[in-house]
C-alpha cells in the first residue's frame, strides 16, 4: 500500500470515528438538554391590556419583561371567544375542519398533549380546561368531548372539566385535580393562586426531564372580583377590578419565570404567552382600555380587532432574539407545528393541519411566514345561525359575504370597500381554498334566550 493509500485509509478512519462519536454524544444526551415548552393563555385578556403593546393603564411588568427580553408579535389572532379558541389551539386545525359545539372537543382529534406525551416529555395542563361539555345550550351534548388525561397530559388541575364551576366561585374554587374533585370552601383561598401553585410545583417535581405545561389562565374571566392584592376588598367596580385582575395575572406569570429560574431550567423553556380572545365587552359592565390615545372597547365575541387580536410574547434566553418585533402573521393553528418543530416531536400523520410553524422566526430567522389567516365562526351552532367566515392579512380583511375592510383605515370596520383590487383577489382565493362549511359542526334546535339579539326600541 503506497503513501496516498494509506493517507486515503486514515482519513476514512477519521472520518467514520467522527460521525460515530458525534452520533454517540447525540445518543448519550440528556433529556433535560431537550427544551421545555409552557404555553400560557390568558381568558379574555385583549392585546391592548400590556404594556409592551402600549398601555399605560394596566401594570404588567413581568409580561412586558418577557416581551423586552423576547419577541413580541404585533398579528396574532384568537377566535373572538373561548372554545372555538381551545379547540384550535390545541387541534392546530381551523374550526371549520373540526369544531362540534360549545365545550366539545372531538375525542378522536390527536392534540398538543399527546403529540408532547409521544415525544417523550411529561405533560400538565392547569387551569380553564372547557373541552368536556357541561350541556350548555344543548342537554344532549352533555359528557361529551375531551378530558384532559385522553388528551395527553399526564396531570391535570382544572376547572370546567365534568361539572364543577370554578369561575362564578374565585374565592370558593372547586377543581378536578388529576380526576379527583377537589373543593376549596372557606372564602380565604384565591382560585388563580392555587393553578398557579400547582403549576410550580409540577416544574419542580419534573425539572430534570423535559416537560410541556399548557396553562389556560382562569384570569382575567368574569366576574370581576377584588384579588388578594386588591386595596378594596369589597369592591364592586368592574372597571377597577378587572384592572386589578390583571396585575395579579401579571403577578402570577412573574411567579412561573421566578420558579424556573429557581429550578435551573430557565434558560432551557421556551415560553409562549398569549391571550384566549379580545378584551370582556357589552354595554354593562364593558370594559374601557386607554391605548395610544385611543379608546378601546372590549370586544369579546365580535370578529373585529378587539375580539380577535391578541398578545402573543415568545421568551427563551439565547434562542429567542430579545427585543425582537415582529409583524408576521401568526393563527392559533401555528402553535402545534411551532412546538413539535422546536422540540423535534412528530405531528400527527394523516392528518389535514392548517398551522404554519414560526420556529424559525424564535431563532432570529426569516422563516416563511403565512400570507393570510382564516376564520371560521360559529361557536353555539344551531338549525337557525350562519357562521362569520373572513380572511384577513395585517391590512386587508375579507368575508364570506363579499364585505372587504382596510383594517388598517377601518379597524372597527364601517366602511365596506366595494372594489379592493388584488388584496380581494388574493383573499378570495384564501376563501375558496378552505371547506366551504363546518365538517363536524353538531346543529341542534336552539330555544336559549341567551343566544337571542334584543330587540332595538
Amino acid at each position: 500500500m503506497n503513501k496516498i493509500q494509506c493517507s486515503s485509509v486514515r482519513t476514512r478512519q477519521f472520518v467514520v470515528l467522527a460521525f460515530t462519536l458525534v452520533i454517540a454524544a447525540a445518543i448519550a444526551q440528556p433529556a433535560s438538554a431537550r427544551p421545555n415548552v409552557i404555553l400560557i393563555m390568558t381568558d379574555d385578556t385583549g392585546y391592548e391590556v400590556f404594556g409592551a403593546y402600549g398601555s399605560k393603564q394596566y401594570k404588567t411588568p413581568r409580561v412586558d419583561q418577557l416581551a423586552d427580553t423576547g419577541m413580541r408579535f404585533n398579528h396574532c389572532y384568537s377566535q373572538p371567544v373561548c372554545v372555538p379558541s381551545r379547540v384550535k389551539i390545541m387541534t392546530g386545525k381551523s374550526n371549520v375542519r373540526n369544531y362540534v359545539f360549545w365545550g366539545v372537543l372531538d375525542p378522536e382529534e390527536p392534540t398538543i398533549g399527546l403529540v408532547m406525551k409521544d415525544a417523550g416529555y411529561t405533560t400538565c395542563v392547569a387551569g380553564k380546561w372547557q373541552l368536556f361539555s357541561h350541556g350548555t345550550f344543548a342537554p344532549e351534548v352533555k359528557g361529551k368531548g375531551t378530558l384532559p388525561q385522553d388528551a395527553g397530559f399526564d396531570e391535570h388541575f382544572c376547572w370546567s372539566h365534568e361539572g364543577e364551576s370554578g369561575r362564578k366561585d374565585y374565592w370558593n374554587p372547586v377543581f378536578t385535580v388529576n380526576g379527583e374533585t377537589k373543593a376549596y370552601p372557606g372564602g380565604d383561598t384565591f382560585g388563580p393562586t392555587l393553578v398557579n401553585d400547582f403549576v410550580c410545583d409540577f416544574i419542580d417535581r419534573n425539572k430534570e426531564e423535559p416537560f410541556f405545561i399548557y396553562y389556560p389562565m382562569w384570569l382575567t374571566h368574569g366576574p370581576f372580583m377584588p384579588t388578594p392584592d386588591s386595596a378594596d376588598r369589597s369592591s364592586t367596580n368592574n372597571q377597577r377590578n378587572f384592572e386589578d385582575m390583571a396585575a395579579y395575572m401579571d403577578k402570577l406569570v412573574g411567579r412561573v419565570v421566578d420558579k424556573l429560574e429557581e429550578a435551573g431550567v430557565r434558560d432551557n423553556t421556551l415560553i409562549l404567552f398569549t391571550g384566549d380572545n379580545g378584551s370582556p365587552g357589552g354595554k354593562k359592565g364593558g370594559i374601557k382600555s386607554e391605548l395610544n390615545g385611543v379608546t378601546i372597547h372590549g370586544g369579546k365575541s365580535l370578529t373585529t380587532d378587539a375580539g380577535t387580536r391578541v398578545a402573543l410574547i415568545a421568551n427563551m434566553p439565547g434562542t429567542v432574539p430579545a427585543g425582537k418585533v415582529s409583524d408576521d402573521l401568526v393563527d392559533f393553528s401555528d402553535m402545534m407545528p411551532t412546538i413539535a418543530e422546536l422540540t423535534g416531536a412528530s405531528l400527527p400523520e394523516g392528518e389535514v393541519l392548517d398551522g404554519v410553524s414560526f420556529a424559525p422566526q424564535l431563532r432570529g430567522e426569516k422563516g416563511t411566514p403565512r400570507e393570510w389567516i382564516y376564520c371560521y365562526n360559529e361557536p353555539v351552532p344551531s338549525q337557525e345561525s350562519e357562521p362569520a367566515i373572513f380572511v384577513r392579512d395585517q391590512r386587508w380583511k375579507l368575508y364570506n359575504d363579499g364585505r372587504l375592510f382596510d383594517i388598517s383605515n377601518d379597524v372597527l370596520e364601517q366602511n365596506p370597500i366595494s372594489d379592493g383590487g388584488p388584496a380581494r383577489k388574493k383573499l378570495q382565493a384564501a376563501l375558496d381554498s378552505m371547506p366551504s362549511k363546518g365538517l363536524k359542526i353538531y346543529r341542534p334546535k336552539i330555544d336559549d334566550p341567551r343566544l337571542k339579539t334584543p330587540k332595538k326600541d
